[in-house]
């Protein structure tokens, strides 16, 4: 009897562990932790097509969390790593190069304190390329990528960013020192 059992527990076992590789597929955790099983269609810059019990999902980068891809050997994920490689280098030299020579960041608190949230419009409505800092064309080893929309767009976005950030600083401390 006990052998009997043995057995049909590991029958099952295997039965169970050969059937799940069949149900399981592509991986896609969001933002908020909910993860999803099913089948990344097309891989795009800024989104992917997720299919997932018959429908078909389009999925802003910005909410995914992670991708866990069944085969490593499909087409859509070595385009995704392809994509994802050079578009990240390119998008992280364009942050580095913003945040460690772009602007002096002293001047934008000065103009926070000055002219508040009217320095911030500013800040916002203007167009940072890394021709235009002096420190930043001469310092920078990333000099092949200045022309590169993805790189230009990580740089405005980190400049501006940062620069509003100590304008707003500025206005804060201005108003507190009001307050006092």
């Amino acid at each position: 009897m006990y052998r009997k059992m043995k057995f049909f527990k590991l029958l099952m076992a295997g039965v169970l562990f050969s059937t799940l590789p069949a149900m399981s597929g592509d991986i896609l955790t969001l933002q908020n932790k909910h993860c999803f099983d099913g089948k990344v269609l097309k891989v795009e810059p800024c989104a992917i097509v997720f299919k997932s019990e018959g429908k078909r999902y389009l999925i802003p980068a910005e909410d995914i969390f992670s991708i866990e891809f069944e085969n490593p050997r499909d087409k859509v994920y070595t385009a995704f790593t392809k994509m994802a490689e050079s578009d990240i280098n390119k998008c992280m030299a364009g942050r580095m190069d913003a945040e460690n020579y772009h602007g002096k960041k002293g001047w934008h608190f000065a103009l926070g304190v000055l002219f508040g949230p009217f320095a911030m419009i500013g800040t916002a409505l203007a167009n940072p390329t890394p021709q235009k800092g002096r420190e930043t064309y001469m310092l920078s080893k990333n000099k092949d990528f200045f022309s590169d929309p993805e790189y230009l767009s990580c740089y405005r976005s980190k400049a501006k960013g940062q620069l509003i950030t100590w304008e707003a600083l500025g206005w804060g401390a201005w108003i507190l020192l009001l307050l006092l």
